[in-house]
């Protein structure tokens, strides 16, 4: 059997139409008990998983805002298998879900560069779901890093010692392979290993991931308190966070609860 096959010039005209640039989302459905559980306590299972929901939603949100500044299509590259339901229902229709399915974290994101090159971008970008006030500004600038020409990588590194950013034209797999991931030597470990492979980096500025009860202070503080993480960058609005944490805080006892785990970590 034969498959018919768009003439060369169709294809060429389809990938052309494309924004240069995929950037997604790395997610986890919101399950609870198996969703960001370095917050429980402070927070309940089941408000862990649902602080995650608002986590996706501001983070896709914040990649369409980036469309307003560059040339980007907006994906998110989600697991667990079979979960799509979950996400179709709590993401718009502009952003393009992937799964992305792998035994480890780092084929998991090799996974996404690949699949998301073999669709014709040129780059790709792959941002965490823990950042929901990452301003908007550095998505933009790694979209623009990337569409320069020559081979190059961008990163964004956060203050736990990961990143919550890398973008590339490539899918340099070594990147990916034998990096203690969930410490504090990911991003050093990747910078190394793009040095070994001769490829430009472009370093972005340090911004926080929500993991752990002592970076959901930081976010409190943020989106409540105006105690911005970085005074000379504006972050997104965070509607989504922002509410949910509202929530907590005027029905749940979250400042308490914050208080507690912070005094028994002394």
């Amino acid at each position: 059997m034969v498959k018919a096959t768009a003439p060369a010039s169709s294809e060429h005209a389809c990938r052309s139409a494309r924004p240069p640039c995929a950037m997604a989302v790395m997610a986890k459905a919101s399950i609870a008990g198996r969703t960001k559980t370095r917050l429980v306590p402070p927070l309940t299972e089941a408000e862990a998983a649902s602080l995650n929901t608002a986590f996706l939603r501001d983070a896709a949100a914040n990649i369409l805002a980036a469309r307003n500044f560059a040339s980007i299509s907006a994906f998110l590259a989600y697991a667990p298998k079979g979960s799509q339901a979950f996400f179709k229902a709590q993401m718009p229709d502009a952003v393009d879900l992937l799964e992305t399915v792998a035994p480890s974290l780092g084929e998991c994101l090799l996974l996404a560069v690949t699949s998301l090159l073999a669709r014709g971008y040129r780059t790709v970008c792959l941002i965490n779901s823990d950042s929901p006030t990452l301003p908007t500004a550095y998505l933009v600038a790694a979209a623009a890093v990337l569409a320069m020409p020559g081979d190059r990588i961008v990163l964004g590194p956060s203050i736990d010692g990961g990143y919550y950013l890398i973008g590339m034209k490539r899918a340099h797999a070594a990147l990916f392979e034998d990096i203690a991931w969930s410490t504090e030597k990911v991003f050093a470990q990747t910078v190394t290993r793009a040095a070994a492979l001769k490829l430009p980096l472009v370093e972005l500025p340090t911004w926080y991931d929500v993991d752990e009860a002592a970076a959901l202070l930081v976010l409190v503080d943020e989106l409540m308190d105006d105690r911005p993480f970085r005074r000379m960058h504006v972050p997104p609005a965070a509607d989504a966070t922002r509410r949910s944490i509202t929530l907590l805080l005027e029905h749940a006892g979250l400042r308490r609860r914050l208080e507690t785990v912070a005094g028994e970590a002394r």
